[in-house]
């Protein structure tokens, strides 16, 4: 095996998958643009990172049922649900 792809196999091992909604991607590549993230991937793994980086989630940390409802509600009408 050459060098390269054992790179390219090691860094393959150390990533995985995760599937969106097409429209979701594409809203999100809209709104990437000019911002400096080179990839809708890019951005995703940033606002994984800071969201993570936080620590764990407490119980005073989880929406109310309301809350979840308007987050639902707004989130439909940018068009990501």
């Amino acid at each position: 095996m050459s060098a390269m792809s054992e790179r390219g196999a090691a860094a393959s091992r150390d990533r995985v998958t995760i599937k969106i909604p097409r429209e979701l991607y594409e809203n999100l590549k809209e709104h990437i643009e000019g911002t400096g993230f080179s990839s809708v991937t890019e951005f995703i793994v940033f606002v994984m990172r800071t969201i993570v980086s936080g620590g764990k989630l407490s119980e005073d940390d989880k929406l109310t049922a309301e809350e979840v409802r308007a987050v639902r509600e707004r989130l439909r009408r940018l068009g990501y649900l």
